[in-house]
């Protein structure tokens, strides 16, 4: 079980993370987000080890960071957004040399290694030096360094960073089939990727967490459950001040328009029960808006990242 409790990391004047707490539980892989510097890679270097907290605590398998913090990395596999790897190395003495730093027996080393080689797909570059693979076969040697120990947990901080499409689909896929007994803190700003591979959401923004629960979780409940695209003939003012009176609409956005037609997103509250393209209509009716479109969808991960990382920052 991983417990992150009150990290805090200050520098300069600058409070990168302020009072971050979260638990993990054995078998979970869970999604940590947030906008560029939200404190994502701060708390992950804190929880890994490679940073102090200047407050609070994070503890791994029963292991201080701060008083066990050896203990903490014998138990974690760590990959950072650029992993350090030694680029005049071909892959197999590379990975015999983390392994010896890793205390990997001499006995099983070598038979670890084979078992990396084969699982993360590198057979076909073992030839080749480090420095001239690809990115996505670089960050295939820096998962098998990461896995090489066996480690119970992992930390991945944006495995699929600077990769193309096809290489993005390659590590996503590796990811899950070493998922299967693993713990994994995964950091990404693919949001997709997230709704397909972890089980749990934390969202992190100005250093603090704003939402914790399950992808499902998050858009079923976060205010604005279904989103309106419509599209009103007139005055853009007038539909726009008209919507905004509604008792079921949380939000609208102008998303511009031509030839005397605007077009306007909605958002609905989930507090006043089943809000359907039906009652929007009557509601536009009602009020002498004349609708040249209306289409319904339900908030995706992507809309609630959006509207929890701005509400944060709108209030600071």
């Amino acid at each position: 079980m991983i417990q992150v409790k009150g990290l805090v990391k200050q520098f300069g004047e600058r409070r990168a993370v302020n009072d971050v707490s979260f638990d993990i539980e054995r078998g979970q892989i869970v999604g940590f987000l947030g906008p560029n510097g939200a404190g994502k890679t701060t708390t992950m270097r804190m929880l890994t080890t490679y940073l102090s907290p200047d407050a609070g605590d994070a503890v791994v398998d029963g292991h201080s960071v701060l008083a066990e913090p050896i203990e903490v990395r014998r138990k974690l596999g760590y990959l950072p957004e650029s992993a350090p790897l030694y680029p005049e190395m071909t892959i197999e003495p590379y990975l015999d040399y983390i392994g010896q730093i890793r205390g990997v027996e001499r006995a099983a080393r070598k038979a670890r290694i084979a078992q990396m080689i084969d699982e993360c797909g590198l057979t076909d570059v073992l030839d080749r030096e480090i420095g001239q693979l690809s990115k996505g076969y670089r960050q295939r040697v820096g998962l098998a360094a990461t896995l090489l120990h066996d480690p119970d947990f992992l930390v991945l901080d944006e495995p699929t960073s600077g990769l193309d499409p096809n290489q993005i689909v390659e590590i996503r896929n590796l990811i899950k089939r070493i998922a299967a007994n693993k713990t994994i803190l995964l950091s990404t700003h693919i949001l997709s990727e997230v709704e397909s591979t972890c089980g749990r959401v934390i969202i992190i923004a100005r250093g603090q967490v704003v939402a914790d629960d399950t992808a499902q979780g998050l858009t079923a409940r976060k205010q604005g459950g279904t989103i309106f695209t419509v599209g009103v003939r007139g005055a853009a003012e007038a539909a726009v001040a008209a919507f905004k009176r509604a008792p079921f609409v949380a939000a609208v956005e102008r998303l511009g328009g031509a030839d005397g037609e605007t077009r306007l997103s909605i958002a609905t509250r989930n507090d006043q029960g089943a809000v359907g393209g039906d009652l929007v209509f009557e509601y536009a009716v009602k009020n002498g808006l004349v609708l040249t479109e209306l289409i319904a969808r339900r908030e995706s991960l992507e809309d609630v990242f959006a509207q929890l990382t701005r509400t944060v920052d709108s209030a600071n």
